[in-house]
């Protein structure tokens, strides 16, 4: 008698480490084996199945019926387990083959040879059916007893709330993925130019995470990041541009100096004063008429022809000049001398009313000696960065994914405090950080679908980033593994393997 209370405390304590075990279990697929095999343990059976109940088609299936590698479902009422989801009662059989119940196909299809069956309802938090343990075949050939009953229903009432937090962290899961995935498309769609770039750069920065666990040297030798750092680190690098939605559009897809409808007005000025010249030119034919005689008029005509021809091709080449410097080039040596001459030309409008071909605020925008923002609109970009700190720490996020924020805050800070938003130096920029500046650099540099910029080479993008790291902006040491591991070969390889980029 001893012995056997002993044994049914000792199996009493297993089922409440087990519970402890299911209840730190978040993932199904692994939680659903963790049952099967604790349950074989309790009950002393060769193996056991789990089936859970799905309500809304009225089935039971399972993923993980031991033996068996294939999802399997079937009606309520169907079966052994089928019965015990209808009636909620357990099924307590010692000769399956004598129970017209018992379904002989799993042992055709197996090779494997039924004798005892003992099947348990797993009951919820609210007392309803959400599954049924079963357990095969008593060891040593015994058949279950009522005591086994009780432990393997115990352990289905554990079982069934540890399964209920998995598919609700499941759910929750699923619904912050969709979340994410809906963040990155609101990104992409105020910006379509950059489509992709936010995967891009998640996909870079995880590889090169994953390839400093195995550097050996260097101070960053032999990193290693959980995989709820690395989760953190993902969802860093997919949201990092998320306060582009703070950014107006204009500014965002402006790939020339003037937006489209200042070049428009800009065009249409010079065909006006096109007109203008034209209109002078015949004024000054027939003044000149009046004044010398028609007898003179081929003479006139020749002199006002080359004149009106000078004219014309002065303001040709005046435009074209404007239109060249509207790109987002570097504005050549004298060109601001030469735009300022051109905004020295007049012309008069419809009413007569002098005014230049060049206005004030275009003088400056196509005076802008780098790329095509302003400084206003340069800090307005990079104020993105801010806006993407500001936002995401509206989010309540976990205790592991609460350096989201900080992260994504800190990816266009640089080493020697030169970057922004906050102009911080090394100390202060966490590792992550400056793996996703290498990545998000390195993809800017590469992306082929920006209309304001040609697609450079891997190895001229990889230059500049070197420049940079010998400049002390970058990570040095990780812009090192970045190019001996080829992490950007490895990334696009993992990206094709998933289906995310064409071959």
């Amino acid at each position: 008698m001893t012995t056997a209370l002993a044994r049914r405390a000792q199996k009493l304590t297993s089922i409440l480490d087990v519970a402890k075990a299911l209840t730190a279990e978040r993932d199904l697929d692994k939680l659903l084996p963790l049952i099967l095999q604790e349950a074989a343990k309790v009950v002393e059976a060769d193996r056991c199945s789990l089936f859970l109940l799905d309500a809304e088609r009225n089935e039971l299936w399972s993923r993980v019926a031991q033996g068996s590698q294939k999802e399997i479902r079937f009606p309520v009422g169907s079966g052994i387990a089928g019965a015990v989801a209808q009636t909620g009662q357990a099924i307590h059989i010692p000769d399956a083959y004598a129970d017209a119940r018992f379904n002989r196909s799993f042992d055709l299809s197996s090779g494997y040879h039924t004798t005892s069956i003992l099947a348990v309802p797993m009951r919820g938090a609210d007392g309803a059916v959400s599954g049924v343990l079963q357990a095969l075949n008593k060891q040593g050939g015994q058949s279950f007893t009522g005591e086994d009953e009780e432990l393997l229903t115990a352990l289905g009432g554990q079982a069934a709330a540890a399964v209920e937090n998995a598919v609700l962290h499941q759910d929750i899961q699923r619904l912050f993925e969709g979340f994410v995935s809906a963040s990155v498309v609101a990104i992409e769609s105020r910006d379509p130019t950059t489509a992709g770039h936010s995967g891009r750069v998640a996909d870079l920065t995880l590889e090169l995470a994953k390839t400093l666990e195995r550097v050996e040297q260097g101070p960053w030798a032999r990193t290693a990041f959980t995989a709820r750092e690395l989760d953190e680190m993902r969802y860093a690098s997919l949201l990092h541009d998320f306060g582009k939605v703070g950014v107006r559009e204009a500014v965002l897809v402006k790939a020339e100096k003037l937006y489209p409808h200042e070049l428009e007005v800009l065009k249409s000025r010079f065909e006006l004063a096109r007109k203008d010249r034209e209109l002078q030119s015949l004024r000054r034919r027939l003044a000149a008429v009046r004044v010398r005689g028609e007898q003179h008029l081929d003479e006139i005509e020749f002199e006002e022809g080359a004149r009106l021809s000078r004219e014309l091709a002065e303001l040709d080449a005046a435009l074209a000049f404007v239109l060249e410097c509207n790109r987002p080039t570097v504005l050549e040596q004298g060109g601001f001398e030469r735009l300022t001459g051109i905004s020295g030309l007049i012309f008069a409008d419809a009413r007569e009313v002098t005014r230049p071909l060049l206005t004030e605020r275009e003088l400056s925008s196509l005076s802008i000696l780098r790329g095509s923002l302003s400084r206003e609109e340069r800090l307005e970009i990079e104020s993105h960065v801010t806006h993407t700190y500001r936002f995401l720490s509206q989010i309540p996020w976990t205790r592991a994914l609460r350096r989201v924020p900080e992260i994504a805050w800190a990816h266009h800070e640089k080493l020697d405090g030169k970057g922004y938003p906050r102009a911080v130096q090394a100390p202060s920029i966490p590792v992550q950080s400056r793996m996703m500046a290498v990545a998000d650099i390195y993809d800017a540099l590469t992306a082929s679908d920006r209309p304001y910029k040609k697609a450079l080479p891997h190895d001229k993008a990889l230059s500049i980033l070197e420049m940079e790291a010998r400049a002390g902006q970058l990570d040095a040491d990780l812009f090192r593994v970045f190019v001996e591991a080829d992490v950007a070969a490895r990334a696009l390889k993992m990206r094709r393997v998933v289906g995310k980029d064409a071959p």
